[in-house]
Protein backbone atom coordinates (compact mmCIF):
# COMPACT_ATOMS: atom_id res chain seq x y z
CA UNK A 1 0.00 0.00 0.00
CA UNK A 2 1.24 3.50 -0.81
CA UNK A 3 0.37 6.90 0.52
CA UNK A 4 1.10 10.59 0.19
CA UNK A 5 0.43 12.48 3.39
CA UNK A 6 0.73 15.98 4.75
CA UNK A 7 2.02 16.96 8.17
CA UNK A 8 -1.44 18.10 9.23
CA UNK A 9 -2.72 14.55 8.79
CA UNK A 10 -0.09 13.04 11.10
CA UNK A 11 -0.81 12.16 14.75
CA UNK A 12 -0.59 14.97 17.30
CA UNK A 13 2.20 13.15 19.13
CA UNK A 14 4.48 12.95 16.07
CA UNK A 15 8.14 13.21 17.05
CA UNK A 16 9.33 16.78 17.58
CA UNK A 17 12.71 15.96 16.11
CA UNK A 18 11.09 15.92 12.65
CA UNK A 19 9.56 19.39 13.01
CA UNK A 20 11.91 20.80 10.36
CA UNK A 21 11.19 18.07 7.82
CA UNK A 22 9.69 19.41 4.59
CA UNK A 23 9.66 16.07 2.79
CA UNK A 24 10.29 12.52 3.98
CA UNK A 25 10.47 9.44 1.77
CA UNK A 26 10.10 6.12 3.61
CA UNK A 27 10.66 3.00 1.52
CA UNK A 28 9.19 4.85 -1.44
CA UNK A 29 9.21 3.62 -5.03
CA UNK A 30 7.93 5.34 -8.18
CA UNK A 31 7.19 4.19 -11.69
CA UNK A 32 4.61 3.95 -14.43
CA UNK A 33 2.04 1.35 -15.54
CA UNK A 34 3.18 -1.15 -12.94
CA UNK A 35 6.88 -0.78 -13.90
CA UNK A 36 9.07 0.41 -11.03
CA UNK A 37 11.65 3.00 -12.15
CA UNK A 38 13.23 4.02 -8.83
CA UNK A 39 12.92 2.30 -5.44
CA UNK A 40 14.30 2.03 -1.89
CA UNK A 41 14.02 5.76 -1.27
CA UNK A 42 14.64 6.68 2.37
CA UNK A 43 15.64 10.30 2.83
CA UNK A 44 14.50 13.52 4.47
CA UNK A 45 14.71 17.07 3.17
CA UNK A 46 14.62 19.64 5.97
CA UNK A 47 13.80 23.32 5.82
CA UNK A 48 16.69 25.38 4.40
CA UNK A 49 18.32 22.28 2.87
CA UNK A 50 19.90 22.36 -0.58
CA UNK A 51 19.68 18.86 -2.04
CA UNK A 52 21.13 17.90 -5.40
CA UNK A 53 19.91 14.74 -7.16
CA UNK A 54 22.49 13.12 -9.43
CA UNK A 55 22.74 9.95 -11.47
CA UNK A 56 23.03 8.59 -15.00
CA UNK A 57 20.32 9.12 -17.61
CA UNK A 58 17.46 6.74 -16.88
CA UNK A 59 18.39 6.37 -13.21
CA UNK A 60 15.03 7.70 -11.99
CA UNK A 61 15.76 11.38 -11.35
CA UNK A 62 12.87 12.78 -13.39
CA UNK A 63 10.53 10.10 -12.07
CA UNK A 64 11.37 11.07 -8.48
CA UNK A 65 10.78 14.74 -9.31
CA UNK A 66 7.30 13.86 -10.55
CA UNK A 67 6.71 12.08 -7.26
CA UNK A 68 7.86 15.12 -5.29
CA UNK A 69 5.52 17.31 -7.35
CA UNK A 70 2.71 14.83 -6.59
CA UNK A 71 2.15 14.15 -10.28
CA UNK A 72 2.48 10.42 -9.60
CA UNK A 73 1.87 8.45 -6.42
CA UNK A 74 4.43 6.06 -4.91
CA UNK A 75 4.04 2.41 -5.90
CA UNK A 76 5.45 1.40 -2.53
CA UNK A 77 6.16 3.14 0.76
CA UNK A 78 5.20 6.72 1.49
CA UNK A 79 6.19 10.30 0.91
CA UNK A 80 5.21 12.81 3.60
CA UNK A 81 5.15 16.59 3.31
CA UNK A 82 5.68 18.62 6.46
CA UNK A 83 6.02 22.21 7.67
CA UNK A 84 2.52 22.95 6.41
CA UNK A 85 3.56 22.79 2.77
CA UNK A 86 0.83 22.18 0.19
CA UNK A 87 0.93 21.14 -3.45
CA UNK A 88 0.50 24.76 -4.54
CA UNK A 89 3.50 25.83 -2.45
CA UNK A 90 6.14 24.07 -4.52
CA UNK A 91 7.90 26.26 -7.07
CA UNK A 92 9.03 24.27 -10.12
CA UNK A 93 11.48 25.04 -12.90
CA UNK A 94 11.63 22.34 -15.56
CA UNK A 95 14.52 21.66 -17.93
CA UNK A 96 12.44 22.85 -20.86
CA UNK A 97 11.12 26.37 -20.16
CA UNK A 98 7.52 26.37 -18.97
CA UNK A 99 6.93 29.42 -21.19
CA UNK A 100 7.61 28.90 -24.88
CA UNK A 101 10.35 31.08 -26.30
CA UNK A 102 7.99 32.52 -28.90
CA UNK A 103 5.27 33.29 -26.34
CA UNK A 104 4.43 37.03 -26.76
CA UNK A 105 4.41 37.88 -23.05
CA UNK A 106 6.23 40.56 -21.13
CA UNK A 107 8.75 39.67 -18.43
CA UNK A 108 6.64 41.05 -15.57
CA UNK A 109 3.60 39.15 -16.87
CA UNK A 110 5.55 35.88 -16.91
CA UNK A 111 6.90 36.40 -13.37
CA UNK A 112 3.49 37.42 -12.01
CA UNK A 113 1.90 34.27 -13.47
CA UNK A 114 3.80 32.25 -10.86
CA UNK A 115 1.01 33.19 -8.44
CA UNK A 116 -1.70 31.54 -10.54
CA UNK A 117 -1.52 28.16 -8.79
CA UNK A 118 -2.68 29.65 -5.50
CA UNK A 119 -5.37 31.94 -6.95
CA UNK A 120 -8.12 29.35 -7.37
CA UNK A 121 -11.08 31.00 -9.10
CA UNK A 122 -9.94 34.51 -8.20
CA UNK A 123 -9.51 36.40 -11.53
CA UNK A 124 -7.23 39.22 -10.37
CA UNK A 125 -3.79 39.45 -8.78
CA UNK A 126 -3.65 41.10 -5.38
CA UNK A 127 -1.40 44.00 -4.48
CA UNK A 128 0.66 41.63 -2.34
CA UNK A 129 1.22 39.28 -5.29
CA UNK A 130 2.26 42.17 -7.54
CA UNK A 131 4.69 43.42 -4.91
CA UNK A 132 6.15 39.91 -4.52
CA UNK A 133 6.70 39.66 -8.29
CA UNK A 134 8.51 43.01 -8.35
CA UNK A 135 10.62 42.04 -5.32
CA UNK A 136 11.63 38.69 -6.83
CA UNK A 137 12.66 40.41 -10.05
CA UNK A 138 14.79 42.82 -8.03
CA UNK A 139 16.42 39.99 -6.07
CA UNK A 140 17.34 38.17 -9.28
CA UNK A 141 18.66 41.29 -10.99
CA UNK A 142 16.04 41.48 -13.74
CA UNK A 143 14.02 44.51 -12.62
CA UNK A 144 15.34 46.43 -15.63
CA UNK A 145 13.84 43.78 -17.94
CA UNK A 146 10.31 44.39 -16.67
CA UNK A 147 8.93 45.77 -19.96
CA UNK A 148 10.91 43.47 -22.25
CA UNK A 149 9.32 40.65 -24.23
CA UNK A 150 10.27 37.23 -22.84
CA UNK A 151 11.10 35.78 -26.26
CA UNK A 152 13.67 38.53 -26.91
CA UNK A 153 15.80 37.63 -23.90
CA UNK A 154 18.98 35.57 -23.84
CA UNK A 155 18.90 32.04 -22.46
CA UNK A 156 20.40 33.15 -19.15
CA UNK A 157 17.93 36.03 -18.79
CA UNK A 158 15.01 33.69 -19.52
CA UNK A 159 16.20 31.32 -16.81
CA UNK A 160 16.28 34.14 -14.27
CA UNK A 161 12.78 35.23 -15.28
CA UNK A 162 11.47 31.69 -14.84
CA UNK A 163 13.27 31.37 -11.52
CA UNK A 164 11.57 34.57 -10.33
CA UNK A 165 8.30 33.04 -11.51
CA UNK A 166 8.99 29.90 -9.46
CA UNK A 167 9.70 32.04 -6.39
CA UNK A 168 6.29 33.66 -6.79
CA UNK A 169 4.80 30.17 -6.59
CA UNK A 170 6.65 29.32 -3.38
CA UNK A 171 8.93 30.82 -0.75
CA UNK A 172 9.24 27.40 0.91
CA UNK A 173 10.44 24.85 -1.65
CA UNK A 174 11.89 25.07 -5.17
CA UNK A 175 12.26 21.96 -7.34
CA UNK A 176 14.63 22.55 -10.25
CA UNK A 177 15.36 20.17 -13.13
CA UNK A 178 18.74 21.06 -14.68
CA UNK A 179 18.30 24.82 -14.11
CA UNK A 180 21.50 25.66 -16.01
CA UNK A 181 20.90 23.35 -18.97
CA UNK A 182 22.04 24.86 -22.27
CA UNK A 183 23.71 27.90 -20.71
CA UNK A 184 27.29 29.00 -21.32
CA UNK A 185 29.74 28.98 -18.36
CA UNK A 186 29.08 32.61 -17.33
CA UNK A 187 25.31 32.07 -17.48
CA UNK A 188 25.66 28.83 -15.53
CA UNK A 189 27.67 30.57 -12.79
CA UNK A 190 25.04 33.31 -12.50
CA UNK A 191 22.22 30.79 -12.07
CA UNK A 192 24.09 28.73 -9.46
CA UNK A 193 25.10 31.81 -7.48
CA UNK A 194 21.51 33.06 -7.52
CA UNK A 195 20.29 29.71 -6.21
CA UNK A 196 22.87 29.84 -3.43
CA UNK A 197 21.67 33.33 -2.52
CA UNK A 198 18.02 32.24 -2.53
CA UNK A 199 18.83 29.29 -0.28
CA UNK A 200 21.01 31.16 2.19
CA UNK A 201 19.39 34.60 2.33
CA UNK A 202 15.73 33.72 1.78
CA UNK A 203 15.81 30.34 3.60
CA UNK A 204 14.16 28.67 0.60
CA UNK A 205 14.67 24.91 0.45
CA UNK A 206 16.05 23.72 -2.89
CA UNK A 207 15.87 20.32 -4.56
CA UNK A 208 17.86 20.35 -7.80
CA UNK A 209 18.52 17.72 -10.46
CA UNK A 210 21.92 18.17 -12.11
CA UNK A 211 24.47 16.37 -14.26
CA UNK A 212 27.13 18.86 -13.15
CA UNK A 213 28.74 16.88 -10.34
CA UNK A 214 31.32 19.50 -9.42
CA UNK A 215 28.72 22.26 -9.16
CA UNK A 216 26.42 19.94 -7.23
CA UNK A 217 29.11 19.38 -4.62
CA UNK A 218 30.13 23.05 -4.50
CA UNK A 219 26.70 24.60 -4.09
CA UNK A 220 24.49 21.97 -2.45
CA UNK A 221 24.57 20.71 1.13
CA UNK A 222 23.32 17.19 0.48
CA UNK A 223 23.53 14.73 -2.41
CA UNK A 224 21.05 12.04 -3.42
CA UNK A 225 22.64 9.68 -5.96
CA UNK A 226 20.18 7.47 -7.82
CA UNK A 227 20.82 4.30 -9.75
CA UNK A 228 17.20 3.20 -10.10
CA UNK A 229 17.35 3.04 -6.33
CA UNK A 230 18.89 5.13 -3.57
CA UNK A 231 22.62 4.65 -4.13
CA UNK A 232 23.86 7.40 -1.79
CA UNK A 233 22.32 10.03 0.46
CA UNK A 234 24.36 12.30 2.69
CA UNK A 235 26.49 15.43 2.97
CA UNK A 236 28.03 16.83 -0.21
CA UNK A 237 31.55 16.76 1.26
CA UNK A 238 31.12 13.09 2.18
CA UNK A 239 29.83 12.32 -1.31
CA UNK A 240 32.90 13.84 -2.97
CA UNK A 241 35.06 11.25 -1.18
CA UNK A 242 32.73 8.33 -1.87
CA UNK A 243 33.13 5.42 -4.28
CA UNK A 244 29.72 6.28 -5.74
CA UNK A 245 30.95 9.70 -6.82
CA UNK A 246 34.23 8.38 -8.21
CA UNK A 247 32.41 5.78 -10.30
CA UNK A 248 29.94 8.28 -11.70
CA UNK A 249 32.65 10.87 -12.41
CA UNK A 250 34.80 8.26 -14.18
CA UNK A 251 31.93 7.42 -16.54
CA UNK A 252 31.27 11.09 -17.27
CA UNK A 253 34.98 11.63 -18.01
CA UNK A 254 35.22 8.79 -20.56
Amino acid sequence: MYKITDAAARPQNASAENADALLTAAGAAFGYDGHMVVRDLDFTVNRKDYLCIVGENGSGKSTLVKGILRLIAPMQGSITFGAGITRNEIGYLCQQPAVKKDFPAGVYEVVLSGNSGAMGLRPFYTRKEKQAAAENMRRLGIADLRERCFRELSGGQQRRVLLARALCASRKLLVLDEPAAGLDPPGTAIVYNLLKKINQEMDVTIIMVSHDIEAAAEYSRKILHLKNKQYFFGDAAEYMQSDERRQLYARHSE
